[in-house]
């Protein structure tokens, strides 16, 4: 997107999420700030998306669209919540510690040489499959 399209989404997700707010009670569990954080951010942009695909097209065709979605919703709470900002006051969250500069290097002999990179792959179930196999 452009930096013009960007905004103009953020624009509709900040109504969306004023809405939510206020519809669903939820000024104790999404900050003000919620923009300011980015997983908070795109945990709403996934719940807007389900919600423009539940409630604004045509029949989505399962039953319990709309439950499932408030089922999400719900599910999602705990990752919208800012601990730091919940007295209304916005605090930046500390700073990512840098990557080390070998860790990808790290990455690599990992998948080359231990176990889980070089050993045959099999079924978790591997008995139940051979049983069923040779029922047949």
């Amino acid at each position: 997107m452009t930096p013009a399209e960007r905004r103009a989404k953020m624009r509709e997700l900040a109504e969306w999420v004023q809405w939510l707010r206020t519809t669903f009670e939820l000024h104790n569990q999404i900050p003000q700030c919620w923009y300011r954080h980015p997983p908070v951010r795109e945990h709403l942009t996934a719940l807007y998306a389900g919600w423009v695909r539940t409630y604004c097209q045509p029949a989505p065709g399962r039953d319990l669209a709309e439950a499932e979605w408030l089922s999400t919703l719900h599910g999602f709470l705990p990752r919208l919540q800012v601990a730091s900002c919940a007295n209304g006051t916005h605090h930046e969250a500390p700073p990512r510690p840098a990557p080390r500069p070998e860790a990808d290097e790290e990455f690599e002999d990992y998948l080359t040489a231990s176990e889980f990179g070089t050993a045959d792959s099999a079924h978790p179930a591997e008995a139940e499959a051979l049983r069923q196999a040779t029922d047949i």
